[in-house]
């Protein structure tokens, strides 16, 4: 009797982790395969503000308890050593998007979107807040996850858009490889020349247009 019990009970262990497999490869097979992994988790995670799906979003916010969300966010990754990356990611958008009722792409690297992070007195480079903090993070040899975490809630706070997401996710990926250059970008980003305002560009075009002429010509 003992026997035939094991036996039903192994072979409910088994069903239950070929259905889990199953579910995992169900989940892979129905993500578009026109855009790169980093974009197709960038368009879910879009698509759960899009539709108000607060309960998901709540999830990932818990990153310590790893919630369905996390497997689901995770399964976007292309290879198991990025899973990480992803899910992370994935909670960094939903701390983001806390309250938020319209999904926000993003643009720019981290290093370029933490140049809108201060005030009207100043921004980026011009922030002791943000200085310190983007030197915290390229100085980092691993991902500094919570100082990324507190990048991501200054630039909330401050109502300014977050970086490119998909873009976040292909950096952190290639953080490490040298050839990347990633933490160097970021910083040249940061803090890299405020471009001329329009304003004075286009006064220097007036005084161009309106120069004297020589009228004995």
């Amino acid at each position: 009797m003992s026997n035939t019990t094991d036996t039903e009970a192994s072979s409910t262990e088994s069903e239950s982790v070929a259905g889990h497999e199953q579910d995992a490869e169900t989940t892979q097979a129905s993500i578009p395969p026109e855009h790169p992994p980093s974009e197709q988790l960038a368009r879910w995670l879009a698509s759960l503000v899009h539709n108000r799906d607060n309960g998901t979003l709540a999830e990932l916010r818990r990153p310590r308890a790893k919630e369905d969300a996390h497997i689901r966010a995770g399964w976007y990754a292309p290879a198991k050593d990025q899973r990480e990356v992803y899910e992370r990611v994935a909670f960094l958008f939903a701390v983001y998007h806390q309250g938020a009722d319209r999904p926000q792409r993003g643009y720019d690297t981290l290093g370029a979107a933490m140049r809108r992070i201060g005030s009207r007195i100043g921004r980026g480079p011009k922030d002791a807040g943000a200085s310190r903090l983007n030197a915290r993070i390229v100085s980092s040899r691993s991902i500094p996850w919570r100082h990324l975490q507190h990048a991501v809630a200054r630039l909330r706070s401050c109502e300014q858009a977050p970086p490119a997401w998909s873009l976040l996710v292909e950096d952190l990926v290639r953080w490490t490889d040298r050839e990347a250059k990633v933490r160097y970008r970021w910083a040249v980003d940061f803090h890299k020349p405020w471009r001329a305002t329009k304003t004075a560009t286009s006064k220097t075009a007036v005084r161009k247009t309106s120069a004297p002429t020589d009228q004995n010509t």
